[in-house]
């Protein structure tokens, strides 16, 4: 899989004073006045970029879930046939994921956040993560490593179970299930749906 992200944008200066605002006090309490603060730059220079909260968030959010995937990618194992690739990527995602202190976060303080992206319509990240699900599913038939179909299909289908992976998982481990069994149970569920 290719990579969501290219070169470091200026703006990310801002964007890791607004993540660092958000890890503080979370989104509803974090203001553009106080990012600028902590960026070191007037408010109109924050103002100019993005004119409200929500913009500055949907930046942030799409920088902080295209660097997981990116890191998680990178530490894919390159002898592995495509479908184990595949499977690997989407299963570090997850963890990765549920790890993430400013998803974390979002979720602690914030979760309704996180519905428009569950319920009412995908975000820049997930189309950005679907993009290289496909890309990657196209791979794999290609070489005959994962089955015929519909590679948009195919990658919209791990992307939705993923989400209950990411979101819900915490709510399934107790003293019978461990959160690395479910990790197994996912990567199970994937090779079986990708095997040919």
């Amino acid at each position: 899989m290719t990579s969501l992200r290219h070169n470091r944008d200026p703006r990310d200066g801002y964007l890791d004073a607004a993540r660092a605002c958000i890890l503080d006090v979370g989104w509803r309490r974090t203001t553009l006045t106080e990012v600028a603060r902590r960026a070191g730059v007037s408010r109109m220079t924050i103002y100019r970029t993005w004119p409200d909260m929500p913009t500055l968030l949907g930046d942030l959010m799409t920088r902080e879930w295209a660097g997981v995937v990116e890191r998680v990618v990178a530490a894919e194992p390159r002898d592995a046939s495509p479908a184990d690739r595949l499977v690997h990527a989407v299963v570090g995602t997850v963890r990765t994921l549920r790890d993430n202190e400013l998803f974390l976060r979002i979720v602690e303080l914030d979760p309704e956040l996180l519905l428009p992206y569950l319920l009412s319509r995908r975000g820049r990240s997930q189309d950005g993560i679907l993009a290289l699900l496909e890309e990657a599913v196209r791979e794999g038939q290609a070489d005959g490593d994962v089955r015929p179909g519909n590679p948009v299909a195919l990658a919209r289908t791990m992307v939705l179970a993923a989400h209950g992976f990411v979101l819900s998982a915490h709510t399934m481990v107790d003293d019978a299930v461990t959160e690395d069994e479910l990790d197994a149970g996912l990567t199970d569920l994937l090779t079986r749906a990708l095997a040919p």
